[in-house]
This record gives structure tokens, C-alpha cells and sequence, in this order.
């Protein structure tokens, strides 16, 4: 146990040392608890553990391992314990073990949340060491949990995609490479059938081929389910930008509020491996980043959430409305904001199935883009997106082929982004051109594409193809609930006018006019992609997802 993630010398910020008079800010809302060497305080698995400011002893961070114990971190007095799942309310991945008897001032998770929302100064030293101690896990691949499962496998490709996009860290264990990987798989009577095989809590329990939803269980993404009985002010559908800036403003002006999403925060944009034209980044930021900070937000102010769980509609006759889970759950709430933005749609190919996640991939980030380091690959799509997964990838590939079915970029694509795509020589531009044919065994191994104004075909040796086309918002699971327009998105405000245009679609009820984010329904706002006439830009669905939560106060006043 010597590798340790840091200490105050090596990541002053990660474990900063707190002055005499900011732990006096923090006792009235503690209790002082005398403890003991060897004292175990928390361990794997707990939920909703105190946070401890050591007035005086020692204690170690330790996370088991396959290998036995590691040593994450030793805190010393005035130092202080805790990373995301303090706020998260996920289960914790290590021992808090006392190693030399003293004082430690104990503070519940509640009253913790309490100290972070009032005051600023020590909200603000916290939350940044919180958020590196989870950063430094991640980055050395230490949490409570192992996957086992091949590069070629694209089971094994989402469940990493699932936990790395979660924030969640994980030890990685390549069956194809590691030559100890045999003795794993014996010794948790694993068959090749099994695979990919995710072991928790350093053996406790082994997930064989788990589906998302059996994981994130596992793992504590639904802890918010315990309170399925409660009333919540809001429940936000859906954790991209929208919805995030949705569940930070209403959580932080004192609304009980519950995220849902299917997969993980980020939404679409999640897939962006640098956003350059979001206010406030000049040198840019990654879609998974923006997520990751606009969650941590979420959580601090004490917004709730629940990872891999699909909506399968609302009642929509009466109020208290109920969101239903797929689960058979039903989540009573008085008002709720649409944010499940769009999706890309997929192509017309038999066997596109086939090949998705070994060799078909629809987002470009960092995972993705280790599979085809020094490869040529392709991208199939014409708006920003297309465009930054092309310019990301042409850093680590051979070479980059752009399939665009239009003319040109100037109507769907940022100038910057054309210009530097234009003068990249590791870009190839294919203009009127469409993917007609994908080959191959078991992964992705040629593509074929036509252009469209001669009708000639070309075979191409590319093993890697992401699609970034136009997306359509999946919203059937709405449609006789909510006023939805001919393409399916859903009519808010004003342009409830015209619902009548499309037949089955219900009419607004009240004698008031519907608010600006309002749909058919009084008191469900829609926000971000999802909604009809939406701007395709990130600060846009941010803006909508701020807004929706000043109605959302309104609504709360007519019940």
C-alpha cells in the first residue's frame, strides 16, 4: 500500500488544510466524536455518510482491490474527508480507517449540503476537492469496481462508455492483452458466454453481461428511488444542457427537484469533443466536461438523480402529474420540464446493427477515439457536430473522410469549424455523397459510399465510422398526451395555435394563454432540442432549461 492518489504536498487543492477559524464555521453544524485506532467509519457501499474534519489522529482512505488493499489518500488534523458521492448520495468507494486515536467533528450529509449552499468560501474549497479527489480516481483508474472484456466487443464498449461518462472510475482489464485475464475469469467462474463481466466491491459481486439499468443498480445510480412516494416541485426528463441548467436553477432557489435520464448527463452534447463557441470557454470545452461541471452545480444546491431509468409516459388527467419508469415506478410531481433532446438518426442499412459500437460509433470522445489511433476513418454528418468529431479525430488518425450529403457547410456548419476543416490535410471533404454499403465479420472492416450526382460507387478501408446525422427527438411515447408538431417536436406557447394542424393532438385547456416553454399540458414545459422550433446551439437549450424554472414557479402558485 504504497501508491496513494496525493497527499497536501503533491495536490495542495485536492486535500487543502483548513484554517482554525473555517472549522469553527463548520462545529455548530457537527458534533465532535471521540475514535479510535483501527475504528472502521465508512466502507464500501455505505450511502449518505457523514463528512469528518479531523481536529486531532489520523485515519487512511483505502479502497479494496482484486489484489487486496490500496492506499488512496492519509489525512491528517484539519484535513477533511468525502469526493462526489458525498453529494451525489451514490454509495462510497472506500474505508474511512482510523490509524492513530483523536477527535474528528462529524457532520451528516444533510447538514453538509447546508454548509455548501451557505457559505461560499468553504462551498467553494470543498466542492473543488471533491471534485479533484473523483478527477485523480478517475485518472488512475482506481474505483470499486473492474471491467473484464475486449477491446472488439461492443457490449464491453458501452458499459465502459456508461461509467466513463457517469464520472464513475474503473479498473479496465482487456481480455484480448492480459495474460492474467484467464485466471480472473476462472476464479469467478466466468464463461465466454458472460462476457463482458463487471466485478464490484473487489469480488462481492459479479455482473455477468449486466444491461445498464442492472449496473447503475449495483453501483447506487438510483438511490433517489427510495423516496419514489415523495411529491417533488419538479421532475426534469432528460440530462443534457437543458435539463441540467433546469435542476441547478430550481435547485437552487429551494425546489425539490429529480433528474431522469436513460444514459447519463451530457445529452448529445455529451458526444462533443470540444464545444468552441459556449460563452465563457474561450480555448473551448469538451461536452462531457460542460456535463460534468453542470451536475456537480446540480447536486451541491441538492438536486437528485436517476441514471439508466427509461420514461415510458404521464398521466396526463390529473395533477399531481405521475411520471412513469419503465421499471413499473411511478414518480408523482406537481410540474415537470421535457429535456430529452434529440437524437441522430440512424441509416438505412441492413446491417447497421451489426456493426454499432465495433466499428459504428455515434459520439467522438476520447474512449472512441483510442480505438482507431493511426486508422483512417470516416464521419458521416454536416452540422457542428460532424464538424468537431472530424477535427478531434484528425489529431490521433491517418486520416479523416467527411461523407456529407449536401453541396456544402455554410448552412448547417460554424465558418471557424469550416475553415479549419478546409485546411486540414488530414481531412478529406466528400460533398454529395451518402454511405451506401458497410462490410465485415465481426467488427467494421470497409464502407462504401455514392455520389449522388454521378451515381458512381467507392470501397473504402475504413474499419471506423461515426454518424453525426440529423436527429429526430423520439417522442412517440408522448404522442396523445402532449400537442406534438408534424416531425414529432413537441408545440409550446404561441405555436399551441396550431396544433390542431395535427391530427390526435390535444388542445390547450386553461382560460390563460400558455407560457412561453408551456406545452399542451399546464404546467409540463418542454426545453432544448425536444421542442418545436428550438436553436440547435448548447447556450440556447441552457437558456430554455434556466427560463422553464421561472414558470415553473408560476405553475407551483396555481395549485
Amino acid at each position: 500500500m504504497t501508491e496513494t492518489i496525493g497527499s497536501r504536498e503533491t495536490h495542495p487543492r485536492a486535500f487543502p488544510t483548513l484554517t482554525s477559524e473555517q472549522i469553527e464555521r463548520i462545529r455548530p453544524l457537527g458534533k465532535v466524536r471521540q475514535v479510535r485506532a483501527g475504528e472502521v467509519l465508512f466502507q464500501p457501499g455505505d450511502v449518505a455518510i457523514p463528512f469528518y474534519v479531523l481536529l486531532s489522529g489520523h485515519m487512511d482512505i483505502v479502497q479494496p482491490s482484486l489484489e487486496g488493499e490500496r492506499l488512496i489518500a492519509r489525512h491528517d488534523p484539519g484535513e477533511f474527508t468525502g469526493e462526489m458521492t458525498m453529494l451525489s448520495g451514490q454509495r462510497t468507494l472506500v474505508f474511512g480507517r482510523v490509524t492513530e486515536a483523536g477527535e474528528f467533528l462529524e457532520v451528516s450529509n444533510d447538514n453538509l449540503r447546508t454548509l455548501v449552499a451557505r457559505d461560499s468560501e468553504l462551498s467553494e474549497i470543498l466542492m473543488r476537492a471533491f471534485i479533484l479527489r473523483r478527477v485523480e480516481l478517475i485518472r488512475h483508474g482506481w474505483g470499486n469496481l473492474a471491467v473484464l472484456g475486449s477491446q472488439h466487443s461492443a457490449r464491453t464498449l458501452e458499459i465502459r462508455e456508461f461509467l466513463s461518462r457517469n464520472g464513475y472510475p474503473y479498473t479496465f482489464i482487456d481480455l484480448d492483452r492480459d495474460k492474467g485475464s484467464q485466471e480472473l475469469l476462472d476464479r469467478f467462474q466466468v464463461s465466454p458466454a458472460e462476457i463482458p463481466v463487471v466485478v464490484c466491491n473487489a469480488g462481492q459481486h459479479v455482473l455477468r453481461s449486466p444491461t445498464l439499468q442492472h449496473l447503475a443498480g449495483c453501483l447506487g445510480f438510483d438511490i433517489a428511488a427510495n423516496h419514489a412516494k415523495d411529491i417533488r416541485d419538479v421532475i426534469v426528463i432528460g440530462a443534457g444542457p437543458a435539463g441540467l441548467a433546469a435542476a441547478v436553477y430550481a435547485a437552487s432557489e429551494g425546489l425539490s427537484v429529480l433528474v431522469l435520464d436513460t444514459l447519463s448527463p451530457g445529452g448529445q452534447a455529451a458526444s462533443s469533443s470540444k464545444i468552441e463557441n459556449y460563452l465563457g470557454f474561450p480555448t473551448g470545452v469538451s461536452g462531457q466536461e460542460l456535463a460534468g461541471r453542470a451536475t456537480s452545480q446540480a447536486l451541491k444546491f441538492g438536486a437528485q438523480m436517476m441514471i439508466a431509468r427509461s420514461v415510458l409516459g404521464i398521466n396526463c388527467g390529473r395533477r399531481p402529474y405521475k411520471v412513469k419508469l419503465e421499471s413499473g415506478e411511478e414518480l408523482a410531481t406537481r410540474t415537470i420540464v421535457i429535456a430529452t433532446g434529440a437524437q441522430y438518426n440512424k441509416l438505412s442499412l441492413p446491417n447497421l446493427v451489426q456493426f454499432e459500437g465495433n466499428g459504428v460509433y455515434y459520439g467522438a470522445t476520447h474512449m472512441e477515439s483510442q480505438l482507431c489511433l493511426d486508422e483512417e476513418v470516416a464521419v458521416v454528418g454536416g452540422g457542428n457536430s460532424a464538424g468537431q468529431a472530424a477535427a478531434f479525430l484528425a489529431q490521433t488518425t491517418k486520416r479523416v473522410h467527411m461523407v456529407v450529403r449536401s453541396g456544402g457547410l455554410s448552412r448547417t456548419m460554424s465558418r471557424y469549424l469550416i475553415q479549419r476543416l478546409e485546411e486540414n490535410p488530414k481531412v478529406a471533404l466528400h460533398y454529395n455523397c451518402e454511405i451506401t454499403g458497410l462490410a465485415g465479420g465481426e467488427h467494421l472492416e470497409r464502407v462504401t459510399w455514392r455520389d449522388r450526382k454521378t451515381g458512381a460507387e467507392s470501397e473504402h478501408p475504413i474499419r471506423h465510422l461515426f454518424l453525426m446525422t440529423g436527429a429526430s427527438p423520439r417522442t412517440e411515447w408522448l404522442k396523445g398526451c402532449l400537442a406534438l408538431d408534424a416531425k414529432g417536436f413537441i408545440l409550446t406557447g404561441h405555436d399551441l395555435d396550431n396544433a390542431g394542424a395535427v391530427e390526435g393532438n390535444p388542445q390547450w385547456p386553461l382560460g390563460r394563454a400558455p407560457e412561453m416553454l408551456e406545452t399542451s399540458l399546464p404546467g409540463v414545459y418542454a426545453v432544448g432540442d425536444v421542442r418545436s422550433g428550438n436553436v440547435k446551439r448548447v447556450a440556447s437549450a441552457v437558456g430554455e432549461g434556466a427560463i422553464s424554472i421561472h414558470f415553473v414557479h408560476r405553475a407551483l402558485t396555481e395549485l
